[in-house]
């Protein structure tokens, strides 16, 4: 296959280096707002690159992975349906709720395959505590915890268009919330603090976020994200049901220390960020892209589905600002 790879910053260029070593993929074309940046990458890994977006999807792709920065992603996205390109898209593939929408609309309407960039699915814990609940082993769940701990916090330039830690950092736990459980949110309860830099602040977020999430079966939920988790990038989640309890992120690379005595666990290091915590995911999920390009199975995470997990960040960053509990009703979308 011939593959078309628009975005080659840190996320990209990873992407660029994945495909060509997937078996399927024979030729990968790049290109990048920077047109420097997408020529020197082309030239450390044998690529071909084209001069812009319209130069790439005319270059006979069978399909698109779309890995710019977020501004990016809907015009290509919208792009490569019109063009009838199967389309990778990281997340989000908008920056608002109201082009989300529109997307998932356009997608639906669509018979070309659109596979959005949430990795947790094709991590092998997840995807472990997905079967176990399906399986009911854990019977009914009750509680849930999940946590995206950053260890350091991003560049203070990229803040004011993150969309806010809810939308930017958890809507990775409320995807695989609905992933892992089967569930839909129905209302939310959250808050935020700042105690780090004061560029949170200057941009309306906060550096450190916490959510009740209540699920339509009862399940109670509880998330929480910082920007700044200095023991390491931490990422997990808990599942604990009637008969038993799962977790995720529970190995050698834990953010953790024991204090308790002859616990020496775990034994590090802890992952420095989410690309050396989810590393085998990502090669996972665009191989799984291939095999949708290829039309063999449906896509494992539709634009609908990234809809649902913003629509439940947008909850979060409501009831944060007005500090009040926020059903999902409430949000567009449903």
């Amino acid at each position: 296959m011939r593959i078309g790879l628009a975005g080659v910053g840190r996320i990209g260029a990873f992407h660029a280096q994945t495909l060509l070593s997937l078996d399927a993929v024979e030729e990968v074309v790049v290109t990048d707002l920077v047109p420097e940046l997408a020529e020197r990458v082309a030239a450390e890994h044998g690529l071909e690159h084209a001069a812009d977006a319209t130069a790439l999807l005319g270059s006979g792709i069978d399909a698109l992975v779309v890995a710019t920065a977020t501004p990016g992603h809907a015009p290509l996205l919208r792009r490569g349906l019109a063009a009838g390109i199967p389309t990778f898209c990281e997340k989000p593939v908008a920056a608002s709720l109201e082009e989300t929408i529109e997307l998932a609309g356009l997608a639906s309407a669509s018979d070309v395959p659109v596979h959005v960039g949430f990795q947790r699915r094709f991590d092998t814990g997840y995807r472990r505590a997905r079967a176990a609940v399906a399986s009911g082993e854990l019977g009914f769940i009750h509680t849930v915890r999940a946590n995206t701990l950053d260890q350091a916090p991003p560049h203070a330039a990229y803040i004011p268009t993150s969309g806010g830690i809810f939308r930017d950092c958890n809507v990775h736990d409320f995807d695989i919330v609905r992933f892992v459980t089967g569930r839909e949110v129905v209302s939310v309860y959250a808050t935020g603090a700042n105690q780090g830099a004061a560029f949170f602040t200057e941009a309306g977020d906060v550096d450190t976020g916490a959510a009740i999430l209540t699920l339509d079966t009862g399940t109670l939920v509880l998330v929480s994200s910082s920007r700044y988790n200095g023991g390491g990038h931490d990422v997990r989640m808990e599942v604990m049901g009637e008969k038993g309890a799962v977790a995720v992120g529970l190995d050698d690379s834990l953010a953790l220390r024991s204090l308790e005595d002859g616990v020496d666990f775990p034994a590090g290091p802890p992952a420095p960020s989410f690309m050396e915590r989810f590393l085998p995911a990502y090669r996972a999920e665009l191989a799984a892209f291939l095999e949708v390009a290829a039309g063999r199975i449906p896509s494992p995470c539709t634009v609908d589905d990234a809809l649902q997990a913003f629509r439940t960040a947008e909850a979060c960053e409501l009831s944060r600002v007005q500090r009040r509990p926020v059903d999902l009703t409430e949000i567009k979308g449903a």
